[in-house]
C-alpha cells in the first residue's frame, strides 16, 4: 500500500493482468486486476519452483484472477499456499485457490486486533485461517526451492518476508516495494517495528527483492537503507512542524504533503500518526487526546 512518496515507473512493464510473466529460473508472477492508488498495477502473485510449486499472496477474492492463476498452475501440484499478511489484496482469493488445489495454508499469524482507524484500500482480513503459522527462521520447502519466513512486523504486527535461498532473492510483501513508501496504519501497524524490520533486512544477504505491488528490486539493501533514511527525515519534518507551532495531525499533514492526491490523505495521516506515536514512546512528544483527534507538542 503506497504512501505519499510515489515513485514513478512504467506500469506497463509489470505485464497484463493475468499473464504469467517469468522473473527468474524459479520465479513467475501473475498479476491481480486490481490497481489503485494505493496498489499502483496490482497484487502480484508470485509463484516459486517447477512441478511442485508455491503461491506467495493469491491476490484479491476475485475470479478472474483465481482462474488465471489455476491456469498458469495446470498440470502442477502446489505445496503451500503461502501468505506475507492478512490484507484483503492479499488473502482474498485464498479460500477458492485452497478449495480448488487442495493445498495448505501457511505463513502468517491470523489478524490480533486488525488495523482500526482510517479503512485503506485493503482492510485487514479476521477469516483467514492457517493450517501452519510460520515463526521467524521456520520454512516451507518443495523441490528446488526453499521459502524461510523472515519477521517484518510495522506495516502489520503479523507481516513475514519470505527467502528464497536458492536465489539469494526476498519476496518482501508490502514492507519493502519499489514504487512507494510503505503506509504503516496504526494500531496494528508500528513505526518502530516497522524500522526495526528495515534494519533487519539490511543485514540479510538477500540483495533481490520480490514486492507484492510494483517491480522487482535489484541492490535492494541500498533501497532499504534509503527507506530508513527517508523515515528520519519524515520523522525531523514532523518535528519540525511541532516546533512551528502544528498540534493536529491535519495540519501537519498539509504542511508535508502539499499537491498530495486526495485519495491518499488518510494514508500520509495514518503514517503521521505512527511517527507521532513512536515519538511519544520515546518521550519526545506528549499528546492530550486519543490517536488522529489529538493535539501534539513536544516535551
Amino acid at each position: 500500500m503506497t504512501a505519499a512518496d510515489d515513485l514513478v515507473f512504467d506500469r506497463s512493464a509489470e505485464g497484463a493482468p493475468g499473464e504469467p510473466v517469468r522473473l527468474s529460473p524459479l520465479v513467475r508472477r501473475v498479476l491481480a486486476p486490481n490497481p489503485s492508488a494505493f496498489t499502483f498495477t496490482g497484487t502480484q502473485t508470485h509463484l516459486v519452483g517447477h512441478g511442485r510449486v508455491a503461491v506467495i499472496d493469491p491476490g484479491p477474492d476475485d475470479p478472474a484472477h483465481v482462474a488465471a492463476l489455476l491456469a498458469a498452475l495446470r498440470g502442477e501440484i502446489v505445496e503451500a499456499i503461502v501468505v506475507t499478511h492478512t490484507h484483503r489484496d492479499h488473502t482474498g482469493a485464498v479460500a477458492a485457490l485452497a478449495a480448488e488445489t487442495g493445498a495448505p495454508v501457511v505463513g502468517c499469524a491470523p489478524m490480533v486486533h486488525g488495523e482500526g482507524g482510517v479503512r485503506l484500500d485493503a482492510g485487514g482480513d479476521s477469516s483467514y485461517r492457517p493450517a501452519r503459522i510460520l515463526a521467524d527462521g521456520e520454512a516451507v520447502a518443495g523441490p528446488g526451492w526453499t521459502l524461510t519466513a523472515v519477521a517484518t512486523p510495522g506495516h502489520t504486527s503479523n507481516h513475514l518476508a519470505f527467502a528464497l535461498a536458492e536465489e539469494a532473492a526476498l519476496f518482501s510483501g508490502d514492507h519493502v516495494m519499489a514504487w512507494s513508501t510503505t503506509v504503516v496504519a496504526p494500531p496494528d501497524g508500528d513505526m518502530a517495528s516497522y524500522r526495526g524490520s528495515l534494519d533487519k533486512l539490511i543485514n540479510r544477504p538477500e540483495d533481490l527483492y520480490y514486492p507484492a505491488h510494483g517491480p522487482a528490486k535489484s541492490e535492494a539493501r541500498a533501497y532499504v537503507a534509503g527507506l530508513l533514511k527517508h523515515r528520519r527525515f519524515r520523522e525531523a519534518q514532523i518535528v519540525a512542524r511541532l516546533k512551528a507551532g502544528d498540534r493536529a495531525i491535519p495540519a501537519i499533514v498539509a504542511a508535508l504533503y502539499r499537491g498530495l492526491d486526495p485519495r491518499l490523505v488518510p494514508a500520509a495521516g495514518m503514517s503521521v500518526l505512527a511517527h507521532l506515536r513512536d515519538l511519544e514512546a520515546r518521550g519526545i512528544v506528549a499528546a492530550a487526546g486519543e490517536g488522529a483527534a489529538a493535539a501534539y507538542r513536544l516535551t
